[in-house]
C-alpha cells in the first residue's frame, strides 16, 4: 500500500465520500479501516501527514482551520507543449499548449494469445548477492531458450501494446506522466507454460493431450520419414516456443492414431524412432464423415482459413458453426468440432480453461500480415501527397543514397501524443509526433541549425546549384528560422520547397537556400501522415473535413494506433475537456442529415410512438415517427435481403475500435450499433443507437455495413430518443424495481403510445414527457405520470440506486439464443440499460452515478474467506517452482522492492479470456440485493471490466474497498457493482501474488528508490528466481522472495537487486 498512486486513489475515494471535508485524524482512521495500514507518508518521502497532503495540490486542498479539514480534489492533468508552424505563418513558431489527461497503462494484456517463454538468465545461485558480473555476455539459460523480444506481429492491436520503458530515473512529480506515456509494450500473448516446469521436484504436471497431439501431428507432417524421439523436445521447443511435457514423451506409444514409435536395439528409451501413423497417409476426401475423417476437404479448409484471417486475435471454436452458417449459407460439418486437431495445419489450438476442454480458441497459423510487416514503422509521407512531391521523393532516394535520412519510426506507446497540422483528406492527415525523440529532438535540431547557420552573424553562402529532390537548409520568409526542406521545383530566381518537418510547401528566393550539413541528416523527417479509421469512404466529404478542421487542426491530441504501416490507421481523441472526445466519431456524425432526425418541441404531442426500452434507472428510449425512422427500417430490410444473397466473409468485423458504426442482431434482426468500449480483442460493449440498448458481445457477432448502404445509413441520425417522465417527485436514478417493472409492463407491448413534451434538457440530452398508452393525450389524468405519482410504487425506497441493466444480444451460445431471438416484445427481452455514454476507452466511467444505499437481504455466507458461500470454494493456489528455480512473470504492480505483485507470464492470456467471459456473463445479469461482507470473494466492476476481488472494508457511503486478486491493486467501488463470483470463474488460480526483492536489505524505501524500482520492473515481463515462499492460509496472503532478472536484451542479464543496491550505496555516499 506504499505505492503513491494507490494511496492517492484511496485518499480520493475517502474525500469524495466526505463532501464537506474530513479532519486529519478521521482521514487517518478511515484510511486504516479501508486498507489495514496507516497513510504511508514516510514511505512517500514526507515527515508527517500534513507535508504529504500539501505535496498533492492536484488531489487535496487543505484549509488550515481549527479543525484542520481537508477537502475536495481536482482532475490530474498534464501540459503538453509543442512548437507549431503552418503554411500561414512560417517564421517564429507559436506554442501549442494543451492540457490533457494522459492514458493510464493498460491493466492487462488485451490480446489473449499464448506467448513465447522468456529467455532464462545465467544461473546465479541462491543468495548470489552482488558477486560476479553477469552482464559481460549472453546468458546461456536453458537450452533452446528464446530471447524476450517483443514480437511485432501484434502491434496492430488496440489497447494492449505498450512499448518497452525507457530506463531513466525521474523526479516523483513526473511519475504519473511517465506511467502513462512510457508504458511498456508487453507482448499481447502469454506463454503456454513456464520454461522451468521440467526442473521441478519430479512430480508430473498435468498437460493438455489434445494440444500436444495436434502439435506432434504437425511436426510429423513435416518429417514424414521419421526422426529420433530424442530430437522431439528440441523441435517442439523451436516450433512452439515451449517445452514438450515430459509425460507426453511417455504417452507417445499409446497415441497410435498420431504416430508409430519404433524401438531400436539400444537400451536407451530415448533412442527410438518416431513415424507418422499409417492412417495419416491414407486420407479420404469424402464430404460426409461416417466416422471422423483424417483430413478436411480443400474447400472446407479454405473457408475456415478465411474466417481465421478475419480474427487474427483468435476465434472461439464454439462460434464456428453459427459463423460458418451465416457466412457461407451452409452447415459446418459436425466432425470439425469433434476433432479440432484436423485444423492443426491452418491454425494453432489452445484450451485456456483447463477445466473445460470444450472451450478452445483457434489462432491462424504463421500470420505476419495485418500491417505488422517490415514496413510497419516506415512512416514517411505517403501516396496521398501530390504527384510532384512523390516524384521528388523517388528522385531523392536515387540521388542522396549516401546521405540517407532514417525513416520515421512510429512511436511504440499505445497512445502517442500528436500535433495535428492539417487535413485535406482524412486518409492523409498531416501530423507530428510529440515527445522525446520526436518534437523535442526536432526543436533541439532547429535550435542547433539556427546557431550553425549563424543568424546572428554573416549569412552563409547560398547553394549555387539546385535540383529537384535535393535536401537543403532554408531560411524561412520571416528571417527567423532555419528549417530542413526538400526542393520540389527550381524556377528562374525562386525555388519551391517542401518543409519535411512541418508538412507544407512554399516558394522562396534562391538566396535563402543553403546546403544542408550532414549532421542534420540524422533525424527522421518529422512530418507524417495517418489515416482516420471509419472515415475511409468519406475521406473528402466537405462536412467531414470542416468538422475535423474545427475540432482537431492545430491541436495536440492522443492517437490510438490501430494498424501500423506506412500510413498508420488511427483514432484521435481530445482529452483536454471533462469528457474524452472521439474525433473520428464526431466527424462521422457530421454526415447526419438533420432533416431525418426527430426534432421534438415543447408542448407538442406525438402519436404512434414506439417505446423501445425502459432502463432500470427510469430512463425511457422511444422512437417517434419520422422520415429517418421510415428510411432506416427500409434500409435495414434491404440489408437483411442483401446478406442472405451474399456468400462471403468480407462483412465480418476484424478491426473493432471505439466509435465504429456497424451492425449487430437484436431480436433476430440487424440493427445499427456503435462500439463504445473494448475489453481486449474479442469482447466489446456496443450501443444499439436506434433502440437505446447497451450490450456486451463478442466481435464475431458484428458485421460491417455493406458499401451499397453505407452512405444512406450514415446520413440517418440515431432514432432512439432519450426521455424521462415529467413531474414526478422521484428523479431518474432513484426508481424502485417495482416501479420500473410496472412501467415496462405498461408500455413495452403497446404499439400506439402517445406523448406530450414538457421540457427539453439540452445539458443532459433528455426529453421530459407525459406518456400515454392511447391517443387521449389531452387528458392529463390518463397519463402514466399521473398514475405512477398516485401509486405507492415510488414511495417504497426513495433513495435506492439501481444501475442500468444490460441485455445480451443473440450469440451462437444456446443459453442466450432463444431469449434474444424472441420478437414478442416481452419485458425481459427489452429491459435495457442505457444511458448512452461517450467512449470510455481513455478515461473509464465517471463513477457509479448514484447515491444512497442498496437494499440488502440476509444471505448466508460463512465467516471464513475460503468459503464465501456455503457451496463455492476458492480456486487452487498458483503452482510455484521449487526453491532456486526460475519462473516467467509479469510485474503488474510495483510499489517498492519490499512490495510488488507478480503474475505468471504463462497464464496471462488465460486471465484475459476469463475476464472477457466475466464481462459477457455479468453485463447481461440484472443487479440483485447482495449482502456485502468483509473478507469475502466477489466479482466487482472496475472501470468497465469485471475483476475477482476480496472485500477489505465497507464505507457508510456505500463505497467498498476491494483488493483485485489477479492484479494486486486496491480499488474503491460502489457496493452496487459487486456480484457473487460463480463457480465457473473460480477455476483459474488467482493470478496476483505479492513478492519482495531478494538480495537487498529490506528497509523503508524512499520515493526516489521506489521510482527507480518501478521504472525497471513495473508492467514488464521478467524472470523471477525463487528464493523463499512465505505460505499462508489464503492465496492472497502468500508472499514470495525472488530475484528479478530482465533478460530482454540478448547480450546481458540485468539483475534488479544489483541496481537497487547500487542506488542505495549512492544515496549513502551522498549523505
Amino acid at each position: 500500500m506504499a505505492d503513491a498512486e494507490v494511496a492517492k486513489k484511496m485518499l480520493r475515494g475517502i474525500l469524495q465520500s466526505n463532501k464537506g471535508g474530513v479532519s486529519l485524524s478521521h482521514l487517518q482512521s478511515e484510511y486504516k479501516e479501508l486498507t489495514g495500514e496507516h497513510i504511508p507518508h514516510k514511505q512517500m518521502g514526507h515527515s508527517n501527514l500534513d507535508a504529504l497532503l500539501a505535496s498533492m495540490p492536484s488531489l487535496v486542498r487543505m484549509e488550515r482551520s481549527r479543525s484542520g479539514e481537508v477537502c475536495a480534489d481536482v482532475l490530474h492533468i498534464t501540459k503538453v507543449v509543442a512548437r507549431q508552424r503552418t503554411s500561414k505563418k512560417t517564421g517564429r513558431p507559436h506554442l501549442v499548449n494543451t492540457q490533457m489527461r494522459v492514458k493510464p497503462a493498460a491493466p492487462l494484456v488485451l490480446n489473449a494469445k499464448p506467448q513465447n517463454s522468456l529467455r532464462q538468465p545465467n544461473h546465479r545461485g541462491r543468495g548470489g548477492g552482488r558477486g560476479g558480473d553477469l552482464r559481460d555476455g549472453p546468458s546461456e539459460g536453458k537450452t533452446g531458450g528464446h530471447p524476450n523480444k517483443m514480437s511485432s506481429q501484434n502491434t496492430s492491436n488496440r489497447k494492449g501494446n505498450q512499448p518497452p520503458d525507457k530506463r531513466m530515473t525521474l523526479p516523483s512529480r513526473f511519475q504519473k506522466e511517465v506511467h502513462a506515456h512510457l508504458s511498456r509494450n508487453s507482448q499481447q500473448t502469454a506463454p503456454p507454460s513456464n520454461l522451468n516446469e521440467s526442473f521441478g521436484s519430479g512430480k508430473a504436471k498435468p498437460y493438455n493431450p489434445q494440444l500436444v497431439q495436434g502439435h506432434i501431428r504437425e511436426i510429423l507432417a513435416k518429417y514424414s520419414n521419421g526422426f529420433w524421439v530424442s530430437k522431439l523436445p528440441q523441435m517442439y521447443r523451436e516450433l512452439y516456443k515451449q517445452d514438450l511435457p515430459t509425460e507426453a514423451i511417455k504417452d507417445l506409444e499409446t497415441w497410435t492414431h498420431i504416430c508409430i514409435v519404433e524401438k531400436t536395439c539400444s537400451s536407451n528409451p530415448s533412442e527410438r524412432l518416431l513415424y507418422p501413423a499409417k492412417e495419416q497417409t491414407n486420407t479420404s476426401s469424402s464430404s460426409s464423415p461416417p466416422s471422423s475423417p483424417a483430413t478436411l476437404s480443400p474447400d472446407l479448409k479454405q473457408k475456415l482459413e478465411e474466417l481465421l484471417v478475419k480474427y487474427s486475435s483468435g476465434l472461439w471454436a464454439h462460434a464456428l458453426p453459427k459463423l460458418f452458417q451465416d457466412t457461407y449459407k451452409t452447415k459446418l460439418p459436425g466432425h470439425v468440432l469433434v476433432s479440432l486437431d484436423l485444423l492443426s495445419d491452418i491454425c494453432t489450438i489452445d484450451y485456456p480453461m483447463p477445466d473445460n476442454p470444450k472451450r478452445a480458441i483457434l489462432y491462424r497459423r504463421s500470420s505476419t500480415g495485418g500491417g505488422g510487416g517490415e514496413d510497419e514503422n516506415c512512416n514517411r509521407r505517403n501516396s496521398s501527397a501530390s504527384e510532384e512531391e512523390l516524384r521528388v521523393r523517388k528522385e531523392l532516394g536515387r540521388r542522396l543514397s549516401n546521405q540517407a535520412v532514417p525513416p520515421l519510426q512510429i512511436p511504440k506507446e499505445e497512445y502517442p501524443s500528436v500535433l495535428v497540422v492539417e487535413a485535406t483528406n482524412t486518409n492523409g492527415v498531416l501530423l507530428r509526433y510529440i515527445g522525446e525523440g520526436y518534437s523535442q529532438a526536432q526543436e533541439s535540431m532547429e535550435d542547433e541549425m539556427r546557431e550553425f547557420y549563424g543568424l546572428d552573424q554573416s549569412s552563409p553562402t547560398p547553394v549555387s546549384s539546385l535540383s529537384s529532390g535535393q535536401l537543403v537548409a532554408v531560411r524561412a520568409e520571416e528571417e527567423e528560422e532555419i528549417l530542413r526542406a526538400q526542393v520540389c521545383e527550381v524556377m528562374t530566381d525562386k525555388v519551391k520547397v517542401y518543409y519535411v518537418d512541418h508538412g507544407f510547401s512554399e516558394v522562396i528566393s534562391k538566396n535563402k537556400v543553403f546546403e544542408l550539413h550532414e549532421k542534420f541528416f540524422k533525424l527522421s523527417f518529422q512530418a507524417a501522415k495517418c489515416k482516420l479509421a471509419g472515415l475511409e469512404t468519406f475521406c473528402q466529404d466537405p462536412a467531414v473535413l470542416k468538422k475535423f478542421e474545427t475540432m482537431a487542426s492545430g491541436k495536440i491530441l492522443l492517437a490510438e494506433i490501430l494498424e501500423r504501416g506506412q500510413t498508420p490507421l488511427v483514432v484521435l481523441y481530445d482529452t483536454s475537456q471533462d469528457d474524452d472526445i472521439n474525433i473520428n466519431a464526431a466527424c462521422m456524425k457530421a454526415l447526419h442529415d438533420k432533416s431525418l432526425a426527430s426534432p421534438l418541441q415543447v408542448n407538442s404531442a406525438y402519436m404512434n410512438v414506439a417505446i423501445s426500452s425502459v432502463c432500470s434507472d427510469g430512463t425511457i428510449y422511444c422512437q417517434p415517427p419520422s422520415r429517418g425512422l421510415t428510411k432506416m427500417n427500409e434500409t435495414l430490410e434491404k440489408i437483411e435481403t442483401y446478406f442472405h444473397s451474399q456468400v462471403t466473409s468480407e462483412f465480418l468485423v476484424s478491426r473493432p475500435f471505439c466509435g465504429k458504426r456497424c451492425l449487430a442482431r437484436y431480436k433476430g434482426k440487424w440493427f445499427r450499433v456503435e462500439i463504445t468500449n473494448l475489453h481486449g480483442s474479442r469482447v466489446l460493449d456496443i450501443l444499439f443507437i436506434d433502440v437505446g440498448v447497451q450490450a456486451s458481445v463478442e466481435v464475431f457477432e458484428l458485421r460491417e455495413i455493406p458499401p451499397p448502404f453505407l452512405r444512406d445509413l450514415m446520413a440517418i441520425p440515431p432514432q432512439a430518443v432519450k426521455c424521462c417522465l415529467a413531474d414526478l417527485a422521484v428523479s431518474v436514478g432513484s426508481w424502485t424495481p417495482d416501479a420500473v417493472q410496472w412501467l415496462r409492463d405498461k408500455v413495452l407491448n403497446t404499439t400506439d403510445c402517445s406523448m406530450k413534451v414538457a421540457k427539453v434538457d439540452e445539458k443532459k440530452r433528455c426529453i421530459h414527457v407525459h406518456l400515454f398508452t392511447d391517443k387521449n393525450f389531452h387528458d392529463p389524468d390518463r397519463s402514466l405520470n399521473r398514475q405512477m405519482a398516485q401509486s405507492e410504487l415510488l414511495k417504497q425506497q426513495p433513495d435506492v440506486f439501481l444501475t442500468s441493466h444490460r441485455i445480451s444480444t443473440p450469440t451462437s451460445s444456446t443459453k442466450t439464443s432463444s431469449a434474444s431471438n424472441s420478437t414478442n416484445g416481452s419485458p425481459t427481452s427489452a429491459n435495457v440499460p442505457v444511458k448512452p455514454h461517450l467512449r470510455r476507452a481513455l478515461s473509464g466511467p465517471k463513477g457509479s452515478g448514484g447515491g444512497g444505499n442498496t437494499t440488502t437481504t440476509p444471505s448466508s455466507p460463512t465467516e471464513t474467506p475460503s468459503s464465501p458461500t456455503s457451496s463455492l470454494q476458492l480456486p487452487p493456489p498458483l503452482e510455484l517452482p521449487t526453491i532456486g528455480n526460475n519462473m516467467d512473470v509479469y510485474v503488474s504492480l510495483a510499489c517498492h522492492p519490499g512490495h510488488f505483485v507478480l503474475q505468471p507470464w504463462g497464464d496471462m492470456y488465460r486471465l484475459v479470456v476469463l475476464m472477457g467471459e466475466m464481462i459477457l456473463y455479468y453485463n447481461k445479469t440484472e443487479e440483485k440485493p447482495l449482502n456485502v461482507e468483509k473478507n469475502q470473494i466477489y466479482a466487482a466492476k472496475v472501470e468497465n471490466s469485471w475483476h475477482r476481488v476480496l472485500v477489505k472494508g465497507v464505507l457508510n457511503s456505500g463505497l467498498v474497498s476491494v483488493y483485485e486478486l489477479d492484479y494486486g491493486k486496491h480499488e474503491l467501488v460502489s457496493c452496487t457493482q459487486l456480484r457473487p463470483l460463480i463457480k465457473e470463474f473460480r477455476q483459474l488460480p488467482f493470478q496476483g501474488i505479492t513478492a519482495q526483492l531478494a538480495g537487498v536489505k529490506q528497509r523503508q524505501w524512499s520515493e526516489e528508490a521506489s521510482i527507480v524500482f518501478r521504472h525497471h520492473v513495473e508492467k514488464k515481463p521478467m524472470v523471477a528466481q525463487l528464493e523463499a515462499v512465505q505460505e499462508a492460509t489464503t492465496p492472497w496472503e502468500r508472499k514470495l522472495t525472488v530475484f528479478l532478472v530482465d533478460t530482454s536484451q540478448e547480450e546481458k542479464d540485468t539483475w534488479v537487486h544489483d541496481i537497487m543496491a547500487e542506488f542505495a550505496d549512492e544515496l549513502t555516499n551522498e549523505l
